[in-house]
């Protein structure tokens, strides 16, 4: 499948924390007395993603093997899990390493519901002003992964540094053909996020030595089908 090539231009850093060994209360503390003076700049708002990936699992696979290049592709919205999806954004990620490019294209809006199906999405494809690159790559593709989190964001004093910590998040399968998503999982963690342009590494150590929590590889993705799929590992 192609994807544009790799632009550390507009690249960046995301260094994430699993954080299961905390309550809410003691992860929003070391966040405020942060010596970077961390504040919020969003109000807290729930985040939906549909997972795309190909019938072979390339992507998940990719990851769990740990590739230096790796690939992801779904569809965001804000707010509501189900029902009328107003403004869904198309994402591809291209990461190599620890830096990432993330490409987004506006979508049609769909319905989520029990009749979601992956024609209904193809149609949502064809109807959209999508790049040829785009279109061909979701020739490809297929519904993998449905999930859902509580997302806060904060920056830092001279806002370089964004931290974003992430909370009840949903795991739910998702089908080609039927979807009731009443198969589903919840997850206990919290997952803290900070992320930087490629150009402020060198001052990233002192931003995450002074976060009380251990840096660990993680994806939503792979834990959400680790999850729901057991028999994949």
């Amino acid at each position: 499948m192609f994807f544009p090539p790799f632009n550390q231009d507009i690249s960046r850093y995301e260094r994430k924390f699993v954080v299961s060994d905390m309550h809410y209360s003691g992860i929003l503390q070391a966040v405020r007395n942060h010596p970077s003076a961390f504040g919020v700049i969003y109000h807290p708002r729930y985040i939906n993603n549909i997972y795309l990936d190909s019938n072979d699992l390339d992507f998940f696979y990719d990851n769990v093997s740990g590739r230096g290049s790796r690939k992801k592709a779904r569809i965001r919205w804000y707010g509501d899990l189900e029902g009328n999806i107003d403004k869904p954004v198309l994402e591809f990620k291209v990461r190599e390493g620890y830096l990432g490019n993330k490409l987004s294209f506006p979508l049609k809006p769909f319905v989520l519901d029990d009749t979601f199906n992956e024609q209904v999405l193809k149609r949502v494809f064809a109807d959209s002003a999508l790049p040829d690159w785009a279109f061909e790559v979701l020739q490809h593709l297929s519904p993998s992964l449905l999930n859902r989190y509580s997302r806060e964001y904060f920056v830092s004093f001279d806002e370089k540094f964004r931290l974003t910590i992430d909370s009840d998040l949903s795991y739910h399968a998702i089908e080609p053909v039927h979807n009731s998503f009443l198969r589903s999982y919840r997850g206990e963690d919290f997952i803290v996020e900070v992320k930087y342009d490629f150009l402020n590494d060198k001052d990233a150590p002192f931003v995450t030595a002074n976060l009380p929590f251990r840096l660990t590889k993680s994806s939503k993705y792979v834990n959400g089908m680790e999850l729901l799929y057991p028999q994949l590992m």
